[in-house]
């Protein structure tokens, strides 16, 4: 008994020192697993990405062009979805985006009914809140009249920690009919998420030279950037997705080039990381829809395949 006794002790002392297992809430023990990036890793903020490949990347003639292009993008993701599993899974920004969505959109009276709308990110203020709140936004522009929609939306407060954790929680209880888990990382895949990027490179509320953009154990996050503070889907989880597109485009006095710069760093410039430049956690995923504004500092191999 002394002779099996020490042999246990020593068996459990490797197990222990091998950190192979840990413990969850409930006690039961199962092996550790992560997702993607790490908010602890030191290689993930300083790594490098390739280039966007060039068949993923479309250029149009303008602003025009690129909206009608993202709404016939969204009433086909619909159809097909629909199609496969009697519902279409739609994850949307602010900014811009909602803009292009205002326009006429093909088919809508076939798909918005079966339709669960979910925002990328979100100011922690009260929905009807005109100035500040996406929902709200999005309603006046075009969700009003997207008959049956179901729109997930936050409580209303500006708790950035709760609003995160309960925008997560209506989320994780939408029925794997409508939005299936990845069996693999257990990550919930959208049929179509639409992203935008901003002049930092931000993407949803995912700034450069935060830890936000690094952290893949939530899906949610709150982010006390600004006051009020916002809440965003994480990266992995807008990567996630069946079908991601990136849109840009718009000329403006200040801007007579649009968002060539930030598209350039986004999808080509070779010294940006993850964290430096956000967007480009997206090249190898999204497609990229831009106007030849947009485009303009890509280079020859891009542009010439222009629309």
């Amino acid at each position: 008994n002394v002779v099996m006794m020490k042999y246990l002790l020593i068996l459990l002392g490797f197990l222990l020192s091998t950190n192979a297992f840990h413990t969850n809430p409930s006690n039961h023990i199962r092996p550790i697993r992560t997702f993607g990036l790490s908010a602890s890793s030191s290689t993930s903020k300083t790594e490098t990405t390739p280039a966007a490949p060039t068949n993923k990347v479309k250029i149009l003639k303008d602003a025009e062009a690129v909206g009608s292009e993202i709404r016939s993008i969204v009433s086909q993701a619909a159809t097909e979805a629909i199609a496969q599993k009697g519902s279409f899974a739609l994850a949307i920004p602010g900014g811009s985006i909602l803009k292009m969505l205002a326009g006429p959109i093909p088919n809508k009276e076939e798909w918005t009914s079966k339709t669960t709308l979910v925002y990328v990110n979100h100011k922690c203020v009260k929905m009807d809140d005109g100035e500040l709140a996406t929902h709200a936004k999005a309603s006046k522009l075009f969700l009003d009249s997207w008959e049956g929609v179901n729109a997930i939306i936050m409580d209303g407060t500006d708790d950035g920690q709760a609003e995160a954790a309960s925008y997560e929680n209506k989320i994780r209880q939408i029925s794997d009919d409508v939005l299936p888990k990845c069996q693999e990382t257990g990550l919930p895949i959208f049929d179509l998420s639409l992203i935008g990027v901003g002049d930092d490179g931000h993407i949803g509320s995912l700034y450069p030279n935060r830890e936000e953009v690094l952290v893949d154990s939530n899906w949610v996050l709150p982010v006390a950037m600004k006051d009020p503070p916002s809440i965003t889907l994480s990266l992995p989880l807008m990567k996630a997705s069946k079908q991601v597109v990136v849109a840009a485009c718009g000329v403006s006095d200040k801007y007579p080039k649009g968002k060539s710069e930030g598209m350039r760093r986004a999808i080509v410039e070779e010294q940006e990381s993850l964290t430096s430049f956000p967007a480009v956690g997206l090249r190898d995923c999204a497609l990229w829809v831009m106007d030849e504004a947009a485009a303009s500092a890509l280079g020859e191999e891009y542009n010439s395949q222009a629309e």
